[in-house]
């Protein structure tokens, strides 16, 4: 009994795959992965190095044309800034939005501010603090 060959026959199913295209492709993904990673870690740097002030919203209380808003800012000595902030009424409709600066030598302000309203406001959201 004869064996049967494993190989396949030559020139029927085309060339086996071809070594420098497959080294192409592999160089070609690792340079698209490395920009990738570059571009990355840029915003990522971007986002944490210049993003020098940061704050929280504490408590708020609310009446019925205005919202207190307890703020608590850090920031970097002798960066001068401001927040954004804003209140919602119940029904999901903007209130009332501002800024408010701050500047100086603290790196720690703890300050309560008070924003006007057009109705009575339910939140207090701090959108972002940013120097300048």
């Amino acid at each position: 009994m004869s064996t049967a060959s494993t190989r396949l026959p030559e020139g029927r199913y085309g060339r086996p795959s071809d070594e420098r295209a497959d080294r192409k492709l592999k160089i070609a993904g690792t340079v698209l992965g490395a920009a990738l990673l570059a571009l990355v870690g840029y915003f990522a740097y971007h986002y944490v190095a210049q993003n020098e002030i940061s704050g929280e919203v504490i408590t708020f209380q609310a009446s019925d044309d205005a919202v207190a808003i307890h703020l608590e800012v850090r920031k970097d000595a002798g960066t001068a800034g401001y927040c954004t902030v804003r209140s919602q009424s119940g029904d999901g409709a903007e209130v009332g939005r501002a800024d408010f600066r701050f500047s100086g030598p603290a790196t720690r302000i703890d300050k309560v501010v008070t924003l006007r309203t057009t109705a009575r406001g339910t939140t207090a959201q701090l959108l972002g603090c940013h120097a300048g």
